[in-house]
């Protein structure tokens, strides 16, 4: 009726069955709001840059302890608990078992994995009264290799398939943006157990399905994407991206009070404001995801690569001319004092890779993909070289260095566009100097022309199908084929069908849980708009939960508290809408009707039912959050106006 925002969900309604299925284990269906721990606040956290975060604060549903470390308060636990839930049940469908590790580990299990000393500075290092080393988990393979390990000693036993939900541990250098980069979050993490590649692949395949299961219930808009490794050894990963929506979607962010018809009717300068609110707010998101606009192909841009067809032009190659370029300090400098094209220079980075010194060529308007050349070099660390030690390899500084004439030892990686120039301006190793009529292969050969570029968006998509198009995402899981990169180092073998001892393969499969709430309300924000009688046009944020992860399903309003009728029709109301399976929040306190509806917003449940002046004639008043349309209702008919009034949001 009135809205800008339609839903993605098909229903808000969800059937007693359902309602079962998402229950919280105890947890329950009823609760007063007067007896709940929801400090809701007038104003936005001064501190807070994405809308997520800030929205958590405001609403109550979290509180910060220290820098990278929350308390989760009842709204939120609730949310965290459905879930949980909802992972339990699609991973029973897959044969994964859970149990719980410690999150205080011995330092030896990781120095045998050799992590210990190659994870870097976020890891939690302690000692006990006594001086034994133990660290706190950021992840679990090395606990969960030993155990299979003591345990497990013919192929006969497996696969086998455990999981865990736990607090980790990162001692992050800026914690920031709420619960996206904090230094205690909770986590799925699981593992599992194999004979063979056969196994590994069904297994990852299962839990591929079963993360899209699960993300798609939770009423995410996510992406399963190519992915990185990193740290944890993988070898073929996939990453799973909650979307950030887009800050000049309006129809994804408003949602229209029943006194406004259309987004037509806002005067543009309220729509002014409405925009500038919405680009106050950083854009959530730590990566971003590169992906076709015509095909199911995405990537991290860490991985991202896009199609190269080898140049077929024919250049009669040119002698090299060594030229003067003096206070030329970067390619835009170099392209613009001999007036060539950025293309046609050669950009020439030096990188230190476990202490080896190595060379990255780029055409000159490209972007070195750091990710990719470490993977492609099979580096545990790579990082810029200082400018001494490019003065002791090239002899000059940085500006003019190139590839022509280096030591034997230094190794030359060259992305692929590179073998296409011809003709080419590079550095010539000496300060102020250029090198031009360079060609590739009879001036220099590099060790190998693998991509070690960053795509840009525009490009056409690696399959052939469409172009390329960015979007800022958040991760919320990731999936790794191990292979034996812990069981071979930690001696976790079996005996196969022949007698003989091999290594265990592994996989491993992690959900950020606490990342979920972030990143559920990052996409389900909503500015909320209403004109006043005097007609006066307001907005005001919060939070549209969608039904599989609020906290409630009904938010129960009683506008008069003293009130004899309405307390009678609220108690009654209590027990139609929990008999019938849904979860009910009701608001007894005694607040003004302004400030119930305000925090309404903030908190966000899926349905608003209002008991008010009307009371004694019976009649409630329901609002649906996701459209913001409204209807009077007699209370004897509130449950079968409900699927009703729902189907449509």
């Amino acid at each position: 009726m009135f809205r800008a925002y339609k839903s993605t969900s098909s229903s808000i309604f969800i059937t007693l069955v359902e309602r079962k299925a998402l229950s919280l284990g105890g947890a329950k269906k009823l609760m007063k709001q007067s007896q709940m721990l929801i400090p809701t606040l007038r104003e936005m956290p001064s501190d807070a840059q994405v809308i997520s975060h800030a929205l958590m604060v405001r609403a109550g549903y979290v509180r910060q302890v220290t820098s990278g470390v929350y308390s989760y308060l009842p709204l939120a636990n609730r949310v965290i608990e459905k879930f949980k839930t909802i992972m339990r049940e699609e991973f029973d469908k897959i044969g994964a078992v859970e149990m719980l590790a410690p999150a205080l580990l011995t330092a030896d299990l990781w120095k045998e994995s050799g992590r210990y000393d190659t994870y870097g500075e976020d890891l939690y290092k302690l000692k006990n009264r006594d001086q034994a080393e133990f660290i706190l988990g950021p992840t679990h393979e090395e606990t969960f290799t030993t155990l299979v390990r003591d345990s497990v000693k013919s192929y006969k036993q497996l696969p086998m398939n455990l999981y865990q939900i736990q607090a980790k541990y990162r001692d992050e250098k800026r914690p920031r943006n709420g619960l996206l980069r904090t230094r205690e979050f909770i986590m799925k993490d699981g593992y599992s157990f194999h004979a063979n590649y056969d196994s590994l692949d069904d297994t990852y395949e299962d839990y591929r399905k079963a993360y899209e299961a699960i993300f798609t219930r939770a009423g995410l808009d996510f992406k399963g994407i190519i992915g990185d490794g990193g740290a944890m050894g993988g070898k073929d990963s996939q990453e799973f991206m909650a979307v950030t929506p887009d800050r000049t979607d309006i129809n994804h962010w408003v949602v229209l009070d029943k006194s406004i018809n259309s987004l037509e009717e806002i005067p543009e300068d309220v729509m002014a404001q409405i925009k500038d609110e919405l680009n106050n707010w950083l854009v959530s998101g730590e990566d971003i995801i590169a992906y076709s606009d015509q095909s199911n192909y995405a990537a991290n841009l860490e991985m991202a690569t896009s199609l190269y067809k080898p140049s077929q032009a024919v250049t009669t190659q040119e002698e090299v001319t060594k030229v003067q370029t003096p206070d030329c300090k970067t390619i835009d400098d170099v392209a613009a004092f001999l007036k060539v094209n950025e293309g046609q220079t050669i950009k020439t980075l030096f990188f230190m890779a476990d202490d080896q010194p190595v060379v990255a060529l780029l055409v000159g308007n490209d972007q070195v993909n750091d990710v990719k050349l470490k993977n492609y070099l099979g580096a545990d660390f790579l990082e810029p070289a200082n400018e001494d030690q490019a003065k002791a390899t090239f002899g000059a500084k940085f500006g003019s260095l190139g590839p022509v004439g280096l030591p034997d030892e230094v190794i030359i990686i060259a992305d692929r566009k590179v073998q296409d120039l011809a003709n080419a301006v590079i550095g010539a190793n000496e300060d102020g100097y250029h090198l031009t009529g360079v060609n590739p292969g009879r001036d220099f050969t590099p060790k190998d022309y693998v991509d070690i570029r960053e795509v840009k968006e525009g490009e056409p998509s690696p399959d052939g199908q469409g172009a390329l198009k960015f979007a800022r995402g958040i991760e919320i899981g990731h999936i790794f084929k191990l292979g034996t990169r812990y069981s071979e180092s930690m001696g976790a073998n079996i005996l196969d069908e022949n007698g003989r001892s091999i290594p265990i393969i592994m996989g491993c499969y992690g959900i950020g849980v606490s990342r979920i709430l972030s990143a559920v309300i990052e996409q389900h924000a909503r500015l909320f708009v209403n004109k006043t009688p005097k007609g006066a046009y307001r907005f005001s944020w919060g939070i549209n939960f969608p039904k599989e992860l609020a906290p409630f399903d009904v938010h129960l309003i009683t506008v008069n508290t003293k009130d004899q009728a309405a307390q009678d029709l609220t108690a009654q109301l209590e027990g139609q809408l929990t008999g019938a399976g849904y979860q009910v929040l009701t608001d007894d306190r005694n607040e003004r009707v302004g400030s119930k509806f305000s925090d309404s917003d903030l908190i966000g449940l899926p349905i608003r039912v209002t008991v008010g002046k009307k009371a004694a004639e019976n009649i409630v008043e329901v609002k649906i959050k996701a459209t913001g349309d409204t209807i009077e209702v007699n209370a004897q008919n509130l449950l079968e106006t409900l699927p009703i009034l729902t189907k449509e949001s």
